[in-house]
């Protein structure tokens, strides 16, 4: 855990497992493996579920791509996970930093690329750039279900969401897309039930949820605890809808094992 630890800060990186104080974090850095947050650690939306900072974003940090890829080989990773904050300050999101962080990684390591993007404010342009690096799988979150949205994202919108996903798979049929979702937030099983028809019917592979957990009493509280067995049950529910693969757990988050679900089978 320390040696990636100490990498991170060495090289000046960010990640989600520590922004978003991810109860994952000892286990992955344990495994040297990160989920990797680009283009700053300031957020420009004010979502209530994330412990991310919000405000006015520092300048994108154009070496940032080269560091990254340098951490990426050190750490022998074969697949790499990128997500970042939201940058509505940017004309593209910051769609062309992640297309230069794809390809510098994809350039020193070789490694598989997981982009897990912010929403674009549902830019076609954006996403197709992001896109023509060629990331093996395409993430995007949902986080929760349509009633919810304006009152746990506030500044997202659920049929963007599902446009960008959609979107995505025209573009790219061949491309794993992924979506995760949070629980406990008060969904009813039939919200959560029709978010993923919903994900499905855009051609969503793969599947995320988890838990969520108050990061702190400034941010929206926990409505219910789900039972592991809860968890089992829905995500035995949701192969069902025909996912390719789901990972269902209370500590279960967006890039937990990523590695893994980016080479399911059916």
């Amino acid at each position: 855990m320390y040696a990636t630890q100490s990498l991170i800060g060495e090289l000046k990186l960010e990640t989600i497992c520590e922004s978003g104080k991810c109860p994952n974090r000892s286990e992955c850095w344990t495994r040297k493996t990160a989920t990797f947050m680009v283009l700053g650690e300031t957020c420009t939306r004010p979502c209530g579920f994330c412990a991310v900072p919000r405000g006015k974003p520092e300048a994108v940090a154009l070496d940032e791509p080269d560091r990254l890829a340098e951490a990426c080989f050190r750490l022998g990773l074969k697949h790499v996970v990128i997500t970042s904050v939201t940058r509505d300050d940017l004309p593209d999101g910051g769609a062309e930093h992640f297309r230069r962080c794809i390809l510098a990684v994809r350039d020193r390591t070789g490694a598989t690329i997981e982009v897990l993007t912010p929403d674009f404010e549902g830019n076609e342009t954006a996403i197709e750039t992001v896109l023509s690096a060629s990331p093996e799988v395409f993430n995007h979150n949902m986080e929760t279900v349509a009633r919810l949205q304006q009152h746990v994202r506030r500044k997202s919108q659920y049929a963007i969401s599902l446009k960008v996903l959609a979107h995505a798979k025209r573009q790219r049929p061949d491309l794993r897309t992924k979506s995760g979702i949070m629980l406990g937030l008060g969904e009813t099983l039939d919200e959560l039930f029709e978010t993923l028809a919903d994900l499905r019917s855009v051609g969503c592979d793969l599947l995320t949820m988890g838990q969520y957990l108050q990061p702190s009493s400034r941010h929206l509280p926990v409505e219910r605890y789900l039972p592991p067995a809860e968890f089992d049950e829905l995500g035995r529910m949701a192969r069902k809808l025909g996912f390719l693969d789901v990972a269902s757990g209370p500590f279960v988050r967006s890039s937990y094992h990523a590695d893994e679900m980016a080479g399911a089978t059916r």
